[in-house]
């Protein structure tokens, strides 16, 4: 309103003559569903067509209830029509969408499958850390080499420079033989954990399937936990792995409404942000034409 130099009940009036009406006759066969901030410590709901990128549902809160009151004012024979939902790994999402959907496979994000092995990973490095001395240099270099750990083995770096704690020159490779090698324990697990993200990237569900049952008796119970909960959702684990279906494109949608919040310093009244979220990604800009004049 300040930069253009009109009233901000004028941008409001403005604001108030978009008008969205929700199609309670239309859903897409392919949604995904995720959370965003509204505010400081409060999570809300948002759905999205997977092709169209149109935000189907913005809700304030994320509750069972919320979500279910809103769906099931589409019919049943429309809500029949999905096929598929993309979600991350957030349990009560999964039993409410097959009540409200019962057709759609649910799709867990890939990424985030990958994000629990991989903090797995890490607290397991922290806890076998932590039985070292403090001023030990097993300590100090399972400190601060910790990304190497976490690293896919098969993007490590093979160019050599100085390492001070080392005091010697040495490839990223080289640093994480002796990271490893302060320890069986988590040689045992760091092996375990790259074969897994291995067959889970190469899209190998049986060895990777059969790699947790093998090994989930043996492992660290900060394993256990994450490989359990891979069998209990096996085929939403699955899906992922089948199915060309993930939640990046909402994950790119959330990542603009925090442009939006940031631009706006936040905002009080949910009905306001849920319109600019709207206007920004529900209305499609024409795309100019360009003429060439020959002169």
């Amino acid at each position: 309103a300040h930069r253009l130099s009109i009233s901000t009940s004028s941008v409001m009036r403005k604001l108030n003559e978009f008008k969205f009406e929700t199609d309670w006759n239309t859903l897409p066969e392919v949604m995904s569903w995720d959370e965003y901030a509204f505010k400081k410590g409060k999570m809300s709901f948002i759905a999205q067509d997977f092709d169209s990128l149109n935000v189907i549902a913005i809700l304030d809160g994320r509750t069972q209830a919320t979500i279910r009151n809103h769906f099931l004012r589409y019919p049943r024979k429309v809500r029949n029509r999905v096929k598929v939902i993309t979600m991350d790994m957030f349990s009560p999402y999964y039993q409410l969408a097959k009540q409200l959907f019962p057709n759609a496979k649910i799709v867990l994000d890939r990424f985030h499958i990958v994000q629990h092995l991989s903090r797995a990973m890490n607290r397991v490095r922290i806890q076998i850390m932590n039985q070292f001395n403090r001023k030990s240099q097993e300590y100090r270099a399972l400190k601060r080499y910790w990304k190497l750990i976490q690293q896919d083995s098969r993007k490590l770096s093979d160019k050599r420079f100085y390492r001070p704690m080392f005091r010697m020159h040495l490839t990223n490779k080289e640093i994480l033989e002796k990271l490893l090698s302060f320890s069986e324990e988590l040689r045992q697990h760091y092996e375990l954990y790259q074969l897994l993200l291995f067959h889970f990237q190469e899209k190998n569900s049986d060895h990777f399937f059969n790699l947790i049952e093998q090994e989930l008796a043996t492992v660290n119970p900060i394993f256990q936990t994450v490989l359990k909960t891979f069998l209990k959702d096996k085929d939403k684990v699955l899906n992922a792995l089948e199915l060309p279906y993930s939640n990046a494109k909402l994950e790119a949608t959330n990542n603009l409404i925090k442009v939006i919040k940031r631009n706006a310093f936040g905002f009080r009244n949910f009905e306001n942000f849920k319109k600019r979220v709207l206007i920004a990604l529900n209305i499609k800009k024409e795309r100019t034409k360009f003429v060439l004049s020959r002169c």
